[in-house]
């Protein structure tokens, strides 16, 4: 399967994630929750105490960013910071009874919208396809952690992104 082909399992994994999001984001609109607001309640809901800079790697955002998001949502009550006893640079975020009041609203719209989602499998198929997922994630948190391919990868890029901005090309090694 090329990566042209519509069928291509990158593209659907990428597309099924994204209209997930876009579907529960929709529904929860309502309750007035930015994306960023309820992925970091849900994420400090599974992981209490993450630090600032562990919830700005979830979101794929800039520390300065998720530092701003996580003062705005301290100013309203949702979430506590608290010190790291190991490392006293770091502050631990918590969630306050009142962000769990929100995530246990919130809860029941996502199992909802996973439900809806797999609405067309049978429940054996849901099995599966949960099983295969969480064996594909497994497979690719081993990756984040100890990729041995990444020093292998050659990749050419197109002049507009050459380094010194002339119109040559360059063999480089990148690193993911």
């Amino acid at each position: 399967m090329s990566p042209d082909d519509e069928h291509y399992i990158g593209y659907t994994m990428t597309d099924v994630a994204r209209l997930l999001r876009t579907v529960f984001e929709r529904r929860v609109r309502a309750a007035g929750l930015t994306r960023a607001q309820w992925v970091i309640i849900a994420r400090l809901h599974r992981r209490p105490g993450l630090s600032q800079s562990e919830v700005a790697d979830l979101l794929e955002i800039e520390k300065a960013t998720a530092g701003r998001l996580i003062d705005r949502m301290e100013g309203k009550g949702w979430i506590e910071r608290r010190a790291d006893p190991l490392d006293r640079r770091v502050n631990r975020l918590h969630l306050t009874s009142e962000a769990k009041r929100i995530h246990a609203l919130i809860w029941p719209i996502a199992e909802a919208t996973v439900d809806a989602a797999l609405d067309d499998l049978t429940v054996s198929e849901r099995k599966m396809f949960s099983g295969l997922m969480q064996r594909v994630k497994s497979r690719l948190l081993e990756l984040v952690e100890d990729d041995p391919d990444v020093d292998e990868i050659e990749y050419e890029p197109p002049a507009s992104l050459a380094k010194d901005g002339k119109d040559e090309q360059k063999r480089e090694t990148i690193s993911v």
